[in-house]
């Protein structure tokens, strides 16, 4: 074994060592990596460079002679992939480290093998060109993500099977989605953590503390493609500005149910969310926050009173809201048999799930209901809620159950306080 070949044995252990990192079976078309922030895409992108023109990987179909490293600009493609940290450059061995051309914006491997650089600003560069590889770094934050993609797509024309290598950080953009829905397609998943070995535990703290359990957070730190779906009645950007790490003084407190109608391992999920109000000045200027989100699944009708009723006394609730069009007063009994005591308030739904959420929702962009801390499951439904109804699988009942506790601590408020009163003589 050469000087070289030693030297690079870390480097090489580090990204074979890891399941999520290694190339899927088959004979795929695209191979996508979806990873949090630091999670080693790079690194993985690089190292199956490698594979490719040294013909020598766990993937070996026959050595890749051209290959296209994309990016979304030249600079980044330089200073990322080629002369990063993990880059093709850093993980290459001295005795096969290809020679960077930079006049000609290209790699040149001592075996002949070449890799030329393009922007995702200018598709039009990569009519002409044809390639038996190529990488393609960071394609959801893409300006010109379909021409750019399109245009690599008739380059892929050399050898016996064309194959792509893309790493980005997911966002909800459709060609990522539209890209993963097609039967050509492999995908692996990596988030933040997997890599910790190589991340500052300062970086970890900092981002686990910020982002942790947030639909940001599932994001960039879990690697998930996040669904804001168009017309949304939220989205996570609004979501991220209404975050708070602090609480004020808060006036009211409720826990707000939305029982399953069945209890089985099959049923929708019993939703229950913990909010509070501050009723400071007139009722317009009154600000709500979500405190807990401690839906349960496959409970029975004893089980989620339960987790309810000790919500409310974890948070010193006042009141319990309970929706009953589907248990009446059923949905009272059961609680009551966890705790004779607790005051509750049965709400009736006479009007669709959108119907209800568009005032709350208005709250939101009013910048009147806060967030204290993450709640990735429940923004989740949030951020697929539409004016039209839910775009997501199942039923929203852990939003349902957060409509309610709003409406009960502003929006009822609002409407007595609005109401035309009768003057005495």
């Amino acid at each position: 074994m050469s000087e070289g070949e030693l030297l690079a044995l870390p480097y090489l252990f580090e990204f074979w060592a890891f399941d999520h990192q290694l190339p899927p079976e088959g004979d795929w078309k695209t191979w996508v990596i979806l990873g949090g922030r630091g999670a080693g895409k790079t690194r993985a992108g690089a190292e199956w460079v490698r594979a490719m023109v040294e013909g020598n990987g766990p993937m070996d179909k026959g050595r890749a002679r051209r290959v296209a490293l994309v990016g979304e600009t030249v600079d980044q493609v330089r200073e990322v992939m080629v002369y990063g940290e993990s880059g093709i450059l850093a993980c290459s061995p001295s005795d096969r480290r290809p020679r960077w051309e930079a006049g000609r914006k290209r790699l040149v491997w001592p075996n002949g093998a070449v890799a030329q650089v393009f922007s995702a600003h200018e598709p039009e560069a990569l009519r002409g060109p044809q390639f038996d590889a190529a990488w393609v770094d960071e394609l959801a934050k893409w300006k010109k993500a379909q021409d750019t993609w399109d245009m690599l797509q008739f380059g892929l024309r050399l050898g016996e099977h064309p194959q792509v290598c893309v790493t980005t950080t997911p966002r909800n953009v459709g060609l990522l989605k539209a890209l993963l829905a097609q039967g050509s397609t492999v995908s692996t998943h990596a988030p933040t953590e997997v890599n910790r070995a190589n991340l500052a535990d300062s970086f970890l703290a900092e981002v686990k503390a910020r982002y942790a359990g947030t639909r940001m957070g599932r994001q960039e730190l879990e690697g998930v493609v996040l669904d804001d779906v168009e017309g949304a009645l939220w989205t996570t950007r609004m979501l991220e500005k209404l975050r708070r790490k602090r609480l004020p003084k808060l006036d009211r407190i409720v826990v707000a149910v939305d029982p399953p109608v069945t209890s089985h391992a099959g049923s929708d999920e019993c939703g229950i969310v913990v909010a509070g109000v501050s009723m400071q000045g007139e009722v317009g200027d009154w600000r709500a926050y979500v405190l807990d989100d401690v839906t349960v699944r496959a409970k029975s009708p004893l089980g989620w009173a339960r987790v309810a009723v000790t919500a409310m006394e974890t948070w010193g609730a006042d009141r319990l809201v309970a929706e009953v069009n589907q248990g009446g007063d059923l949905v009272s009994e059961v609680v009551r048999q966890v705790d004779p005591l607790v005051p509750i308030k049965p709400v009736h739904a006479a009007r669709g799930k959108a119907a209800r959420a568009e005032p709350v929702a208005a709250l939101y962009e009013q910048g009147r209901v806060f967030h204290v801390g993450g709640f990735g499951a429940l923004e989740d439904q949030m951020c697929r809620m539409t004016v039209q109804g839910y775009e997501g699988q199942g039923s929203p009942d852990r939003l349902d159950a957060l409509v309610w506790a709003l409406h009960e601590l502003v929006i009822e408020p609002s409407s007595q306080w609005r109401r035309p009163r009768m003057r005495s003589l």
